[in-house]
């Protein structure tokens, strides 16, 4: 027998949101309604246990039920499921125009900045061959005796400000004069 291959299943259903809206006040209907379509697809896409955190909502139909507040989601929509290993993910079937225009663009800047990354990459590849040729160990030698010069240097100079500190009168700030509160006369 050949392996057998797992399509990836992906079904369409048109939720009716209004029963589990209808459950809770106003100002938290639109994260029940959120609920409500992990709940039905959980269901009918019979994932174990009724997993909600194993149902992602795309950012596109978040959007669309967020778009008319917490207080006014949509009551009735079409979305599109599809299984992807134990994640299902649900996104919409009718994109409105403004949405697929605000998808081109957000694509368009993703493009924009991939191609800001990868020359990014190429001019950093292109300075490493730039690197000093190898030293002998007569230039390696100069270079430590140079920082440990450095080294003596900057201690011999903290010392040198220590004992200037030590010297210097300590100047104490004069007192300021308290301003007298007085009751109010009655």
């Amino acid at each position: 027998m050949a392996k057998n291959k797992t399509i990836p299943l992906e079904r369409e259903y048109i939720i009716n949101l209004r029963r589990e809206i209808m459950k809770v006040p106003r100002y938290r209907r639109t994260p029940k309604a959120i609920k409500g379509i992990k709940q039905f697809i959980a269901k009918h896409m019979r994932v174990p246990d009724r997993d909600l955190n194993k149902v992602k909502i795309d950012k596109w139909l978040n959007q669309e039920m967020w778009f008319r507040g917490i207080q006014n989601p949509l009551t009735k929509i079409k979305v599109k499921a599809k299984k992807d290993g134990d994640n299902i993910i649900v996104s919409l079937v009718d994109i409105p125009e403004k949405i697929k225009f605000q998808m081109a663009r957000e694509e368009k800047s993703k493009k924009a900045s991939e191609k800001v990354k990868e020359k990014k990459k190429q001019d950093k590849e292109a300075e490493k061959p730039e690197e000093k040729p190898e030293q002998t160990e007569e230039q390696k030698k100069e270079e430590k005796e140079k920082e440990e010069a450095v080294k003596e240097a900057e201690i011999k100079q903290a010392d040198l400000r220590a004992k200037e500190q030590k010297h210097v009168q300590k100047i104490k700030p004069a007192k300021t004069e308290r301003i007298q509160r007085k009751a109010l006369q009655k």
